[in-house]
């Protein structure tokens, strides 16, 4: 979401953390490119002023001239500010409350607010282990309440069923109701969305709220509208006790500039990042990674996590052991890791949280990684389980089939067997070091094919026994 801002910030702070010396011209020369780059990202006007002035305040203070290294200083000046913008440190939801804790979910239709619905009640349910109930008062669309039925039944949360001929007031107790009696701990609301703000919308959310009287009201903001995004926020937030926001659509080309605004411009924390369609596509939202994701300086909290969650340590163990035993990594253990890697969200989705990899992040979505790995793995499963074991089997007739029921071509198959060859060579030399050292042999998978790719745990990389 931030790979334009970021690009920007980095190429401008560049310049000034290496320099010994701070002066007035060269820290207002950097102000101004950041400031540049943080309107062109689409953030609000005010916050920008605000954040340039401060950061101005810090930089020409003591606490940078008089430091070992000005330059370094400076970066981190601008860090803490960025932090500071959106919002100092993560904010749980707030569930205290007598069973059930009721969240109310408002925003703009065509937000997301469904889907979200569907990704809180499983995140509650998997992180928080909460009995969750789901419902929804979308009386305009019948289409939201068979999608959040459907979803519910995905995620197997408890559905209370709604039509188009009720009265979302009515909807609402009922739904209080049943999830008392079923002993729910959380039961969270979806509401109607419009194309636009309207008094019949903030009329309907504001009678649902009294009746209610939610812990929890978040606002449900699609990233990828940017300046509007906060606009919007501020008229709901107006309307009504607002609690939170989620910003959903952060994995589509959005410039980044509603995360930095709506704080500050609406006082209320960002709980959650929504990407993508799947349900478990969701994620608490830290400002201090955030900001240093932006600064281009990784997020190796957030890859540890999701690798934690993510990674089958049962199949990586198995690999650890197989190749310190000295045995042949086999395409079957190809595989394996190419399955590994698509369930941390692909090979550009980790470079992004490693540190400096920005660049190589967008190398890789460019060229589609996520595409090749897919034709690697249908053409690997193509194969027989005698030719997974032993590729020296392949001879021509054997490769023809493969690449028939693969729909693939010769050379692709090729390719992948060069890469193997590659990696059964590191695996061969390696003892011992886990994920870390497993994910080095990936190298050979980047576009060009030859390794072109830095070791995955290059500049500060993955720590030892990653994934383990």
């Amino acid at each position: 979401m931030f790979e334009n801002l970021s690009e920007r910030l980095t190429r401008s702070l560049k310049k000034i953390s290496g320099k010994a010396r701070l002066n007035h011209d060269n820290i207002q020369e950097t102000l101004r490119e950041v400031r540049k780059a943080l309107l062109e990202a689409d953030v609000a006007l005010p916050v920008v002023k605000e954040f340039i002035n401060q950061v101005r305040k810090r930089a020409l203070g003591v606490e940078v001239n008089q430091a070992l290294n000005p330059g370094q200083q400076f970066l981190k000046v601008v860090e803490s500010e960025l932090i500071q913008v959106m919002g100092d440190a993560n904010e749980k939801l707030n569930l205290a409350q007598q069973p059930p804790a009721i969240i109310l979910m408002a925003g703009l239709q065509g937000a997301g607010k469904t889907t979200t619905v569907a990704k809180l009640a499983r995140f509650l349910q998997e992180k928080e282990k909460k009995k969750v109930m789901v419902t929804s008062a979308d009386v305009y669309r019948p289409a939201a309440i068979k999608q959040l039925e459907t979803l519910a039944g995905e995620i197997e949360a408890e559905f209370f069923p709604s039509t188009a001929e009720q009265k979302p007031v009515d909807i609402a107790k009922d739904a209080l109701k049943q999830a008392k009696k079923i002993h729910a701990d959380v039961l969270i609301v979806d509401t109607a969305g419009r194309l636009h703000i309207d008094e019949q919308l903030m009329g309907e959310i504001q009678s649902l709220h009294k009746v209610l009287n939610p812990i929890e009201t978040l606002f449900v903001i699609d990233a990828m509208i940017g300046q509007d995004a906060v606009n919007t926020a501020k008229a709901f937030d107006e309307a009504l006790p607002l609690t939170g926001v989620v910003l959903t659509k952060t994995d589509g080309d959005a410039r980044g500039g509603a995360a930095l605004s709506v704080r500050q411009v609406t006082g209320k924390p960002i709980k959650f990042l929504g990407a993508g369609e799947k349900t478990e596509a969701l994620e608490p939202f830290y400002p201090d990674r955030v900001a240093s994701r932006i600064l281009g300086m990784g997020d190796i909290l957030s890859l540890i996590e999701e690798a934690e969650q993510k990674i089958d340590k049962q199949k990586a163990e198995k690999l650890v052991k197989k190749v310190q035993k000295g045995k042949r990594f086999d395409l079957e253990d190809l595989r394996d890791q190419l399955q590994q890697m698509q369930n941390m969200g692909g090979m550009a989705s980790m470079l992004e949280k490693l540190p400096g990899m920005g660049n190589m992040a967008k190398m890789a979505e460019q060229a589609n990684m996520g595409k090749q790995f897919k034709r690697m793995e249908a053409i690997i499963s193509s194969m027989t389980p005698a030719e997974r074991k032993d590729p020296e089997l392949l001879n021509g007739s054997r490769k023809r089939r493969i690449t028939r029921g693969s729909g693939t071509e010769i050379q692709d198959l090729n390719r992948l067997l060069k890469q193997h060859k590659q990696m059964a060579k590191m695996m061969k030399k390696m003892k011992g070091g886990g994920m870390a050292k497993m994910m080095r042999g990936m190298g050979g998978m980047f576009p060009g094919g030859g390794g072109g790719m830095p070791p995955m745990g290059g500049g500060g990389g993955l720590p030892p026994g990653f994934g383990q």
